[in-house]
């Protein structure tokens, strides 16, 4: 298609012949996605971090489509609708604002280990508490300097003198928390991502939490131009910020309280 001559790169001769025709149907392509773009008027796409959509938000939108029930949502390639020709409404990311981005910040986390409610009774049973407990380790947040792994938290607050370092390693905290309900090992994450689990008694914080770290990542949200004009995308927009405030918010107050 393309030949390399004195002045550059340059078409081929049959390239050059058919080049009307690609530069037609890259215009028909970008007529295609405006048309799909306003059929979806209300519809939202989302491409979000895992945990995040799987943990924090899943929870909070049957309030929001409750309320809103004509909005249908389609995130990661999931949900009410099927995926369409364009790019996502919406992108939500755990890590640093990206540069030249237009977003918002969610909220930060804050990290502390967190254990099954039998494994809890088990650690404070424990002397030295975490030693010969298995320990899962994540590696999602592993770009943050703020974030302790636990090496790092062990570190700090003991409770343990071999191998920090040893355990299953994990991706997500969704996947881990599969382990840790099973009783077959102690994590440290995120609260925001668990406190319903920790308000209905399947996780349980065998530690104070004044022993945690907040992230100096967070998470982030970035909404395409033009899909904030749709009334949808700007609701649900403003929705999000709200309760990443009350995230936030809660965190705090957890925090102060001890648990």
């Amino acid at each position: 298609l393309l030949v390399r001559g004195r002045s550059g790169i340059m078409p081929t001769a049959a390239f050059a012949a058919a080049l009307p025709h690609v530069s037609a149907a890259f215009r028909e392509l970008e007529t295609a996605a405006a048309i799909l773009d306003l059929q979806r008027i209300n519809e939202i796409h989302i491409v979000a971090d895992t945990d995040w959509a799987e943990l924090w938000l899943k929870p909070r939108l049957a309030a929001f489509t409750a309320q809103n029930p004509s909005i249908l949502f389609c995130i990661n390639g999931v949900g009410d609708v099927p995926i369409r020709l364009g790019q996502a409404d919406c992108e939500v990311w755990f890590g640093p604002a990206r540069p030249g981005t237009e977003s918002v910040e969610l909220f930060r986390d804050y990290l502390a280990p967190v254990s099954s409610p039998e494994n809890k009774q088990r650690v404070l049973a424990t002397a030295s508490r975490l030693e010969g407990f298995p320990l899962l380790h994540l590696d999602c947040y592993r770009g943050d300097p703020a974030a302790p792994g636990w090496p790092e938290w062990i570190k700090a607050h003991g409770h343990r003198s071999t191998a920090p370092e040893r355990g299953i390693r994990f991706a997500h905290v969704v996947r881990a928390l599969e382990s840790v309900y099973a009783d077959a090992g102690l994590l440290l994450c995120g609260l925001a991502l668990v406190m319903p689990q920790l308000a209905a008694g399947r996780l349980s914080e065998p530690f104070p939490l004044s022993q945690g770290a907040w992230t100096s990542h967070a998470y982030h949200a970035a909404f395409r131009e033009t899909a904030l004009r749709r009334k949808a995308v700007l609701h649900f927009r403003n929705w999000l910020i709200a309760q990443g405030g009350e995230t936030t918010d809660a965190l705090k107050e957890r925090i102060s309280n001890g648990g």
